[in-house]
Formats: structure tokens, sequence, C-alpha cells
């Protein structure tokens, strides 16, 4: 059986990493949507509050297509035009705004405020070549939260990553998605079971409470 508490989480060391609620993944009719991310802006955003009003480390990561193409993109061929899914600068119109929308941004559900951080990535973990762990060395942050999407992909990649910088690690269960049920079910129970904690937003609210 795995050990359902091997840490405790210490609110003056952690930070929250929502990775990859953009335009492209989020909105209705996105190239790359992800339907069930919509019904965890709620508790995303709660726990940002949260986050916020204990003065801790909020970080964005935008997933950003890149200058040319990588190996990645033959796993996902709406990077490349005319789809050109989450390029800088490219605005979209989606099923669910009124006009054109940068399709990297963040949406505006989640708004970025000016004391937060972004990180951009051109791979699906968001330490890898980037400058988000020095950000959090210097923030003193030993324990990092994880929402977002793709469960299975990004949040994933950057949960393990993570474990492997000897961060403790949470996955916020209920701010977390994927296109794949049955991924995303497997993938917080492999993690819960040798990486880290798993919590929903209720719960991790409760232990982070001064």
């Amino acid at each position: 059986m795995p050990n359902e508490r091997p840490f405790d989480i210490d609110p003056s060391r952690t930070a929250l990493i929502v990775v990859d609620m953009q335009n492209d993944f989020v909105r209705v009719g996105a190239p790359l949507e992800v339907p069930d991310a919509r019904g965890t802006i709620d508790p995303i955003r709660k726990t940002i509050e949260l986050f916020r009003r204990l003065q801790r480390p909020v970080v964005f990561t935008r997933f950003v297509a890149g200058p040319g193409e990588t190996l990645l993109w033959k796993w996902s061929p709406q990077l490349r035009p005319p789809v050109n899914c989450c390029r800088p600068g490219f605005l979209r119109r989606y099923q669910d705004s009124d006009g054109e929308l940068d399709c990297v941004a963040v949406i505006d559900e989640l708004p970025v405020e000016p004391e937060d951080y972004v990180v951009d990535k051109y791979w699906y973990g968001a330490f890898f070549r980037t400058n988000l762990y020095d950000i959090l060395l210097a923030e003193h942050v030993d324990t990092v939260v994880v929402c977002g999407t793709v469960t299975q992909i990004c949040v994933e990649e950057t949960a393990r990553e993570a474990f492997h910088l000897s961060l403790k690690t949470v996955v916020l269960s209920d701010g977390v998605s994927s296109y794949d049920t049955e991924m995303h079910a497997a993938t917080l129970k492999n993690f819960a079971l040798k990486f880290g904690r798993v919590l929903d937003s209720r719960g991790l609210a409760e232990e982070m409470r001064p």
C-alpha cells in the first residue's frame, strides 16, 4: 500500500504551477481542445486565490509551438500551418469567444497578475530547458502544487520532473483534465503510488491553513 501522506505541506515553502490553461486547449473548438478543462477552471481559480492570499508564488506555463518543427510536432500536427496551434502572436476565433484571441494566452477566466510568473516551454515538461527551477529556488520553494492540462502529458511530465528535482509534489485532482478518462485516472493513481501526493482543492486548502 502506498503511504497516503508521505510529506506535510508547509505553505511558506509551496508554489502553485498552473500548466497550459491556454486558449488553444481550453476554448470551445480549439485545435487541441480538452473539453474537461473547462470543468477545472473554478477549482484552479480558487486555488490561485488561496496562494495569492498566502502571498505564495503562482506560476503559469504556456506551451509554445516554437520557431520551427521539432520531434514533438509529429504527435501534434496541429502546430503546423495552416492551423498554427500555440503559435505566439497568432489570433484565433473560438466558438465561445466574441472576437479573436491570442491562441497562446492563458484563458481570461484565470487572469495573470503582475506578480505572477509566466514560463513558456517548447516541450511537455515545464522544467525542461526553462527557468522554472531557478524561479522556485529564488522563492525558497521545496513543494509544488501542479494543476492544469493535459493530465497524462504536460501535467504528469511537469510533476515527475519536479519529483526528480527533489521537490515535494502535489497534483490537484479536481484541477487537472484530460480527453481520456481512463488515462486521467491511471495517471493520478500511478503518481500517488510512487511520486507524490494527489489532493483535491478542498483538501489542499485545509492543509494550507495557517
